[in-house]
């Protein structure tokens, strides 16, 4: 099977399920205070199928998704950076002390503006995180930065 991430351009991992062209490259583990990416060997197209496998929850309770970098129609897109990624560097803490097994590293937003410090605290980025802390709720308001 060919890596699906290949033909893609700079990609959003903290992208929804349902933009055109996503993968799923991780399932949420750890606990609802303290979720964790658990990355996947090999990234999987979304398709309704495994949506459903979600159920009853919605599908980012369980899946980490990406899809290609929605650039000037995001709101953490400043024109050249993602915002969102530099927030997550510059106030939240590494969860990880080597670079987790990331199929979509090579091709990640993140991981090309930010390097490793982005993937050491990619781990405890849930998409629909409904119980963030106060850190994590302001990391992820675009007025934060």
């Amino acid at each position: 099977m060919e890596d699906i991430a290949a033909n893609k351009t700079t990609l959003c991992p903290s992208a929804k399920p349902e933009w055109k062209d996503s993968i799923v490259f991780g399932l949420i583990s750890g606990t609802v205070t303290e979720p964790r990416v658990a990355y996947l060997k090999q990234a999987l197209p979304v398709t309704d199928e495994l949506m459903a496998k979600a159920s009853p929850v919605t599908p980012t309770e369980i899946f980490r998704t990406a899809a290609p970098c929605a650039t000037k129609g995001c709101q953490h897109f400043d024109g050249k950076d993602c915002r969102l990624a530099q927030r997550i560097v510059d106030q939240l803490p590494a969860v990880v002390e080597e670079l987790p097994p990331c199929s979509i590293r090579r091709d990640c937003r993140w991981w090309l503006q930010e390097g490793k410090a982005a993937c050491m605290r990619c781990p405890q980025t849930i998409t629909d995180n409904y119980n963030p802390s106060e850190l994590m709720r302001a990391v992820a308001t675009p007025s934060a930065s």
